[in-house]
């Protein structure tokens, strides 16, 4: 686990970073979200030594950092760094024996990257000559190249389509999946709620929220729940008439509503059920023309894009 305890960082006379504390855990995605300018990319530096903080501590496993530790992190900086008229797979190797393998381990990481990334084909190509989604590929290749125990990846996503996408993501995922941080940092809010297991949003230079993605969720979700009631009588109109509650949206058997308290919704929840049993019941009732079931009831959870808007207001 890394993590970040009081981290302050000044540019002169304007302070970048102010009291930024959060923990990056093994065998986790940690999305790390922020408009421009937030700090992300100064963290993002910080945590690999890159630059140094003003004041707090970075620690893995509850340790200090070490130069030897950084060494054996994988970072892809949001700007491509590879060198643009090599081959592909000639500097991937290189940087491999850069970070301690010897050329045939790194010949067969090499080899093992490329083809889960989809690359293989264009191993010897020169870096200049691919699309911006395949030189993408490539720079996270160069991340993993060295079997890194945690992994800092500035926009790993950017400029990916959707099926490349779920490549990278499998390759990171397997790298969690065998206790490695990993903290991405991306402006792609779906992407992150869709990949990541914790979030930590961060706004000038301050973190504004920090947990794992449902406990976020759950903590910022307000007083509005859904319903829906299906078959071709279905009408939730009567939600109106119930007591706490105030309706703010009607279609058919699908109704939006805000409670005052958990028993206010309960109470819409069991009127719903009761109703289906009546229906189911009443005399005369022919197949299931004339049957109303609950489909679906539930508190409305925020996405990360609302969670995003109201932390950073």
């Amino acid at each position: 686990m890394i993590e970040l305890h009081s981290i302050t960082r000044s540019f002169g006379d304007r302070r970048v970073l102010e009291d930024v504390t959060f923990s990056v855990a093994g065998g986790r995605m940690t999305g790390f979200v922020g408009g421009n300018g937030a700090g992300k990319t100064t963290t993002m530096r910080i945590i690999l030594g890159v630059l140094a903080q003003g004041s707090g501590t970075v620690t893995l496993d509850g340790q200090a950092i070490t130069v030897g530790d950084r060494s054996r992190f994988g970072y892809m900086p949001e700007e491509r760094g590879l060198y643009p008229k090599m081959k592909v797979a000639e500097q991937l190797v290189y940087l491999g024996k850069l970070h301690g393998l010897s050329a045939v381990a790194a010949k067969g990481e090499v080899d093992d990257l490329l083809e889960r990334l989809g690359l293989t084909e264009r191993a010897n190509d020169t870096l200049e000559s691919l699309s911006l989604g395949n030189q993408q590929r490539a720079q996270i290749a160069a991340a993993l190249v060295h079997r890194p125990i945690a992994l800092v990846l500035d926009e790993p996503f950017s400029g990916l389509d959707p099926m490349a996408v779920d490549v990278v993501l499998g390759v990171l995922r397997d790298y969690a999946a065998q206790g490695v941080p990993v903290l991405f940092s991306s402006h792609q809010l779906d992407i992150v709620e869709r990949l990541c297991d914790d979030v930590t949003v961060i706004g000038g230079g301050r973190i504004l929220a920090t947990g794992s993605r449902e406990a976020l969720r759950a903590e910022h979700s307000g007083r509005e729940f859904e319903i829906e009631l299906t078959g071709d009588a279905a009408d939730a109109g009567w939600v109106r008439d119930q007591v706490g509650i105030t309706l703010t949206h009607l279609d058919g058997g699908y109704a939006r509503f805000e409670a005052e308290s958990d028993a206010a919704a309960q109470a819409v929840l069991a009127r719903a059920v009761a109703g289906s049993t009546q229906t189911l019941e009443a005399p005369g009732a022919v197949g299931s023309a004339a049957v109303t079931q609950v489909l679906r009831f539930g508190k409305l959870t925020p996405s990360l894009a609302q969670i995003f808007k109201e932390v950073v207001q």
